[in-house]
């Protein structure tokens, strides 16, 4: 089996990297972690004025923060889309179903939905989660098509 590139081991591995960038979206989704928001209380210390470019009010290194994940979530996402836009139709669906809809679905409740038995749907899925895979540098074409792409 020296063929074989990737075990079944990294395989399953492989798909819980795509699952957990999926589940990496839809928490992007949400509002800013509150230890990102600036504290009402004040804090009484004395700061001597530093003449440099450097922040030191924490309103400023918030705001910084703040904008740094916003950039930071907004490509995440985008990418995230432009790569789920190159699957097929059903592929898509699936995925957009499944991880990027705002209420979250079960996967029995997407394959009923869909018209899928329960095998096509998890062939379809792992189809999906490797081409996934490829996209986002986690796994070389040639070592998926070695594998087969299947369960």
């Amino acid at each position: 089996m020296a063929a074989n590139t990737l075990t079944q081991k990294d395989k399953k591995a492989l798909k819980q990297d795509v699952e957990s960038m999926l589940e990496k979206y839809r928490i992007y989704l949400l509002a800013l972690p509150s230890d990102w928001q600036p504290q009402i209380t004040a804090s009484y210390s004395i700061v001597p004025p530093v003449q440099s470019n450097q922040f030191s009010s924490q309103t400023e290194s918030i705001a910084i923060k703040r904008v740094d994940f916003e950039r930071e979530r907004i490509e995440y996402i985008n990418r995230l889309w432009k790569a789920v836009n190159r699957l097929n139709k059903y592929e898509r669906e699936l995925i957009v179903r499944r991880y990027m809809d705002h209420e979250e679905e079960y996967d029995y409740t997407v394959y009923s939905e869909m018209l899928l038995s329960e095998s096509k749907y998890y062939k379809l899925k792992d189809k999906a989660f490797m081409k996934l895979a490829v996209v986002f540098g986690l796994a070389l074409p040639d070592d998926i098509l070695k594998m087969g792409g299947n369960r």
